[in-house]
């Protein structure tokens, strides 16, 4: 690989050093998916969605005005079990990932992976780059991508750097450290291994930003102005150094959109829960955000653009969740069949409004405060154990302010309870 002699000797690397990197055009039908993840980024600061103050990220609204973007996407309320669920197409519940605390967040090494699939199925070439956060260690596991069938993964393995400047690096099973920016490190080490791909080819690219430490970046990958690098002016405003952080992954983003053939490459963008409290925006601060089953911390921006999009600039309300994205990027890279009990491709949804859909989603959090959520087009039960539940309607509700059960239900109230608490109660069985 191009950086791999910086790499190993743990040396800087400028900044874009790989920003004039071209593709090599597609040589097959099939497209290429780019499927790019952010780090506890839900809709509060995401630009296109709600109120909120946004950070200017162009290149995330270029995709909204060329693609879909979903209204009402789900993920898990913390990162490992989302990720989890895009590998394998399953829930938690199923695969044993319900926390991103180790040992919690290992991931089974018998579960069939996206990349595996894609392998076997469809003869993809195949990549993880960035965050991985499923190997159940404090200190990760090298092997586990690989032995996922993941071919090539260079990136993080643990859930967060300890300084965004100095990164624990494991390439295909070895370990460095790289004095590098982390937001530009991961957008090179995906250009790198894209320049030596021929078509089709699948990347998930998985950037740790916006994700804490929260810090300010580069000057020349962010558009935020009198920031400063001092820790005490960062701890008594970390929204603004959160939002910087969105900018310049916005901006690297760029340098990788510039680069692939987008004549015949979809590009899917995701995040992977809600706001930390500590940046989170009204009305979710300071108790509905992540690490909860409340909508602050489940739902996230969701966009598909590029080939085979053909709904560009319009917006989507149908229930999806990030299980679907095993089946989608499955049916959207020629397999067949591979809608599951969990998983449900939404291709259909890219070119026709009207196409079938999800008639609920399911969130769940385990841990020391387990809980899960369920959803119709309407209503939404959360369960906490013990018979703590309560009850919203989302479309007169969309914060979840008003707790139905706290007071008799009306006749469409209390079908829709049962029918919620029916559908979790099969989906729930094995």
């Amino acid at each position: 690989m191009l950086l791999a002699s910086l790499w190993a000797c743990g040396s800087d690397s400028p900044v874009g050093q790989l920003a004039d990197v071209v593709i090599p055009p597609a040589t097959s039908s099939r497209p290429n998916i780019l499927l790019i993840i952010a780090d506890d980024l839900g809709l509060d600061a995401a630009p296109g969605y709600g109120d909120g103050i946004k950070p200017h990220m162009p290149v995330l609204q270029s995709l909204q005005s060329e693609g879909l973007t979903f209204d009402n996407a789900w993920a898990y309320p913390v990162c490992s079990p989302t990720r989890s669920s895009i590998l394998t197409g399953r829930h938690g519940f199923r695969t044993g990932v319900l926390s991103a605390v180790p040992p919690e967040n290992a991931i089974p090494m018998g579960e069939t992976s996206l990349h595996a699939l894609l392998a076997a199925r469809a003869s993809y070439n195949s990549a993880l780059i960035g965050k991985w956060h499923l190997s159940g260690s404090s200190n990760g596991d090298a092997d586990s991508p690989a032995r996922l069938g993941i071919d090539h993964y260079a990136g993080l393995l643990t859930g967060s750097h300890q300084s965004y400047h100095t990164v624990r690096l494991t390439q295909n099973g070895v370990g460095s450290t790289v004095n590098q920016y982390a937001t530009t490190l991961f957008t090179d080490l995906a250009l790198s291994w894209l320049e030596d791909q021929a078509s089709p080819w699948f990347l998930w690219l998985a950037y740790t930003a916006p994700h804490a430490p929260f810090h300010l970046p580069p000057d020349s990958l962010h558009y935020s102005q009198g920031l400063s690098d001092d820790p005490a002016a960062i701890d008594a405003d970390p929204l603004s150094y959160y939002l910087a952080m969105l900018e310049a992954m916005d901006t690297e983003m760029g340098r990788i959109l510039d680069a692939v053939d987008r004549q015949n490459t979809i590009v899917i963008f995701i995040g992977d829960n809600g706001p930390p409290t500590a940046v989170a925006q009204l009305p979710y601060r300071p108790r509905r955000v992540k690490g909860t089953v409340y909508q602050g911390g489940l739902q996230v921006p969701l966009v598909v653009s590029g080939a085979g999009v053909d709904r560009a600039g319009q917006r989507e309300a149908a229930l999806v969740s990030s299980v679907d994205l095993f089946a989608t990027i499955a049916e959207l890279a020629g397999t067949e069949g591979q809608d599951s009990h969990d998983s449900q491709s939404f291709v259909g949804l890219l070119g026709d409004a009207s196409a079938p859909a999800r008639t609920h989603v399911y969130a769940q959090i385990g841990g020391d405060a387990p809980a899960f959520a369920i959803r119709d087009s309407t209503y939404k039960l959360i369960d906490f154990g013990g018979g703590s539940r309560q009850l919203f309607n989302l479309a007169l509700d969309p914060y979840e302010r008003s707790d139905l059960l706290a007071d008799d239900l009306d006749s469409e109230a209390a079908a829709a309870l049962v029918s919620l608490e029916e559908t979790a109660l099969f989906l729930r069985t094995p």
